[in-house]
């Protein structure tokens, strides 16, 4: 079995709060992470009808069940369950007395913030890393095979062919979990979104553009918008805001969570395909900011992560901010390292007055450049 880098930051958690919500994509190994670190505690998920429908009808029983606590997978399918566990938790002195796990943020966060705020913490869980990856036996040795396999456990636990996989992910997703936050009748069409936002993968994300070409009106284009964020498919990288006397891009960039579905909803199969593919800049983009945002979250101190853009287009990756310590990184498909690579940088740090810099590329080899440049392989991205 896989150690997922995301246990250390649970057992402290575990130290801290009466109780805690794991929360992440589906199938990105949240209920395996809470029985391997909680054994003893019971396992119950209300994906089961019998199980949410006690939960909903008859909730001080159902709770009554659990002397010592629980592991409630999908917690958000029963809301009213949160002011009954609220009074439990505050009657008791143990930590960690209840699990909560769910693929719903929205949902999920919604519930905890009127009944458990103060009393929870809060625990996101991606897909694997490539630490990760590596651990479960697989070795890339280009990045477009990591691009192409994507990250989700059940590909490399089970083996699982990805251009069977991901399509079946996808359905269910659009068939039932979208669902739970909007009625959408139409889950084509909902699907159609989804492969358009596919399309705009590391791109500014423009909400009147998208709603032309779905056909959507703009304030359903949000809606939608919010349904893919709150269910880990989707995220946004923010733009900083410091200008340095420039005018700069004050809109997100939109980024899948994981670069073998945002693959299979453009319909690339094959690593030929992606290798000759318009979309495979923005998808080794995608990949390498995606493990930076894992190792950020998995990890006890975490910085933030924004990208800069100026109005004539020059711009920076990513920028990492650890209080008041900021780090260009450029991030290049390119196999082969070129000084040309550091430009945006160099151009960055004669604004801002910071002296150090990152390039992370497509190729194997990783060295120091002078005056504190780092270039960086894909196989060994680190925050």
């Amino acid at each position: 079995m896989v150690k997922r880098d995301a246990e250390k930051k649970v057992r402290l958690f575990a130290k801290q709060f009466r109780a805690l919500a794991i929360v992440g994509p589906r199938q990105s190994g949240k209920t395996t992470l809470a029985k391997t670190i909680f054994p003893k505690k019971p396992y119950i998920s209300l994906e089961d009808p019998d199980e949410r429908s006690l939960a909903l009808q008859d909730t001080r029983f159902f709770l009554s069940r659990f002397k010592n606590g629980a592991i409630i997978d999908e917690a958000q399918r029963a809301p009213e369950l949160f002011s009954f566990l609220q009074s439990i938790i505050d009657k008791s002195e143990k930590n960690a007395q209840f699990i909560l796990t769910g693929s719903n943020n929205f949902l999920l966060q919604q519930s905890i913030s009127q009944s458990l705020a103060g009393r929870i913490g809060y625990i996101d869980l991606l897909p694997f890393t490539l630490s990760e990856i590596k651990q479960s036996g697989t070795i890339f040795k280009q990045p477009e095979e990591w691009i192409l396999k994507g990250c989700y456990p059940e590909i490399y636990d089970r083996k699982r062919k990805p251009e069977i996989w991901y399509p079946s992910y996808t359905r269910t997703y659009a068939e039932r979990d979208v669902r739970q936050l909007k009625n959408i009748g139409n889950t084509n069409q909902f699907t159609k979104f989804l492969r358009l936002c596919a399309g705009r993968t590391g791109q500014l994300l423009n909400i009147n553009a998208l709603s032309i070409e779905s056909g959507l009106d703009m304030r359903t284009v949000q809606a939608w918008l919010s349904i893919l964020e709150s269910s880990y498919i989707v995220y946004q990288l923010r733009p900083h805001s410091t200008n340095y006397n420039k005018r700069l891009v004050k809109t997100s960039k939109m980024y899948f969570h994981d670069t073998g579905l945002a693959c299979s909803l453009l319909g690339i199969k094959t690593l030929k395909e992606l290798e000759l593919s318009h979309f495979r800049g923005a998808l080794f983009e995608n990949a390498v900011i995606n493990e930076i945002q894992k190792q950020n979250i998995n990890s006890i101190k975490s910085s933030e992560l924004f990208f800069w853009r100026d109005n004539k287009g020059i711009e920076i990756d990513l920028l990492l901010q650890t209080g008041a310590k900021q780090l260009p990184v450029e991030i290049k498909a390119s196999h082969t390292f070129n000084t040309e690579f550091l430009k945006n940088i160099n151009y960055w740090n004669g604004l801002s007055g910071n002296k150090t810099g990152k390039v992370i590329y497509g190729g194997v080899k990783s060295f120091e450049l002078p005056g504190k440049m780092t270039v960086q392989s894909w196989k060994e991205v680190t925050v």
